[in-house]
């Protein structure tokens, strides 16, 4: 079974998308389950993972409400206050529905660098591995030895590095991204996405921009820790579900096909779904 272990669908009179301008052009628009679900049959794609695109529970609410309405979606990734004092209790609210399979604070937007350090989080996080939850990581590269610390001080918790950190492709830089990716892979509770990787190229970007930071990730995870996700409908500022997809088939092609396997949908319902009781399907 093929699974996107990552997407977004947004409603912009929800109102509290504050990330969402008119000057992203194409995406400034209302994405619905109607507008995936021809992408998905194209691509002959199974399931999906539906991720948060608002800091709100409220969001969260409707993600799970559209996830009940659309099989195709078999799990949701929410978001959750993480710092707030009653932070446990709300984590256990939201994980009463079995929809949810992780949470996902931005932290890619927060001002704090060292955000994930604070030590007023540790009962979120620990809430999250208590509930079967996924730690989705939304973070840059300066953020990978704080991620790191995190993945050490709770190694219960499965954590999840969306985009791979999204690494500077733009600008051809590896280091030190690729070492500090490679020390969190280390950890066996760490798992990363291929997802988001277009968005950090080149408006021109070709398969060979990405080869070095796929086959790093390949190589530091493994295909058995990697999840394939689109990254829809973000990844139409960079060429779209098509052209990103072709190029994850070639850039994966030298990968038996147990492995292709495992990256296109095997590991998303293992590391998603299976201790939520979830099935793909």
């Amino acid at each position: 079974m093929r699974i996107d272990a990552h997407h977004h669908l947004w409603e912009i009179a929800r109102g509290d998308y504050g990330w969402l301008t008119p000057d992203l052009g194409a995406i400034h628009r209302d994405f619905t389950a109607s507008d995936l679900a021809p992408i998905l049959a194209r691509h002959d794609i199974q399931a999906t993972i539906l991720v948060q695109a608002a800091p709100t529970e409220a969001e969260t609410r409707y993600l799970l409400g559209v996830a009940a309405r659309n099989p195709l979606v078999a799990g949701v990734v929410g978001w959750a206050d993480f710092a707030a004092a009653d932070a446990p209790d709300a984590i256990a609210r939201l994980a009463a529905d079995p929809l949810l399979v992780g949470l996902r604070p931005m932290v890619q937007d927060i001002p704090d660098d060292d955000w994930l350090l604070r030590p007023d989080l540790v009962p979120a996080f620990e809430a999250l591995a208590r509930h079967d939850l996924v730690f989705d990581a939304l973070v840059l590269p300066k953020h990978l030895p704080r991620l790191l610390a995190v993945a050490r001080r709770h190694p219960d918790l499965p954590v999840v590095i969306d985009h791979l950190a999204k690494p500077p492709i733009r600008e051809r830089r590896f280091e030190p991204w690729a070492r500090d990716l490679a020390a969190l892979a280390a950890r066996p509770n760490v798992v990363a996405k291929l997802s988001g990787l277009v968005t950090e190229a080149s408006v021109d970007w070709t398969g060979d921009d990405l080869t070095p930071y796929v086959d790093h990730a390949l190589a530091c995870f493994s295909p058995h820790r990697l999840l394939w996700g689109s990254d829809w409908p973000v990844v139409d500022l960079a060429g779209g579900y098509d052209p990103w997809r072709a190029a994850s088939d070639a850039l994966l092609a030298g990968l038996a096909e147990g492995e292709r396997t495992m990256v296109f949908g095997g590991n998303a319902a293992r590391i998603y779904l299976s201790k939520r009781g979830r099935t793909p399907c």
